[in-house]
């Protein structure tokens, strides 16, 4: 399994306690699913973000390689 680094932004770093994590994971679910495990507000905030894979916008199904930097952005406030 790919090792990868998931950056955290907004309400996702404060969640998370962290800015950046590394997990190894197959896929953005599976990653999801790894660095949430156990921290329940952690997995609320990630459960309504948007993900970007190495800067380009994916769904929970794309695969990941080793290396990867995976995004999660909550949804912003603002005008």
């Amino acid at each position: 399994m790919p090792e990868v680094t998931i950056r955290y932004f907004a309400a996702a770093r404060s969640a998370a306690g962290e800015s950046t994590a590394t997990a190894r994971a197959a896929s953005v679910k599976e990653l999801v699913g790894t660095v949430s495990e156990g921290r329940p507000e952690l997995a609320r905030v990630l459960g309504i973000c948007t993900f970007l894979l190495d800067g380009e916008r994916v769904d929970l199904d794309a695969p990941l390689s080793e290396g990867a930097l995976v995004d999660a952005l909550p949804p912003f406030a603002g005008g």
